[in-house]
């Protein structure tokens, strides 16, 4: 009985942060641009997730080239490299700012 109590209460936890999680999205509004919130996630989109990009950039620039004798037969040098090397940069440096897709 006691195992069963706790598997109700952990469930019962489980549902209600679910539930907290799927109501918020169902409000479909975006941020206000007077949103004190929309302007932390601005902050947040210039101080941590523009540099990450430029870091994976970085690293994907090595992979890329650590990746080129198995790409280059194969024929997908163009694929590996927007992967590796176009998509976080144009995520760093062409994304519009503030992104309210984020």
């Amino acid at each position: 009985m006691k195992g069963l109590k706790k598997i109700f209460l952990l469930l019962l936890t489980l549902s209600l942060v679910m539930g907290s999680l799927y109501s918020t999205g169902w409000a479909g509004e975006k941020f206000m641009k007077d949103d004190p919130v929309a302007h932390g996630w601005s902050a947040m989109d210039i101080i941590f997730a523009r540099p990450l990009g430029i870091a994976t950039g970085i690293v994907g620039t090595a992979i890329f080239i650590v990746s080129l004798p198995f790409t280059i037969p194969t024929g997908g040098v163009a694929d590996a490299a927007d992967m590796f090397i176009t998509k976080p940069f144009q995520f760093s440096f062409t994304r519009k700012f503030p992104d309210e897709d984020m």
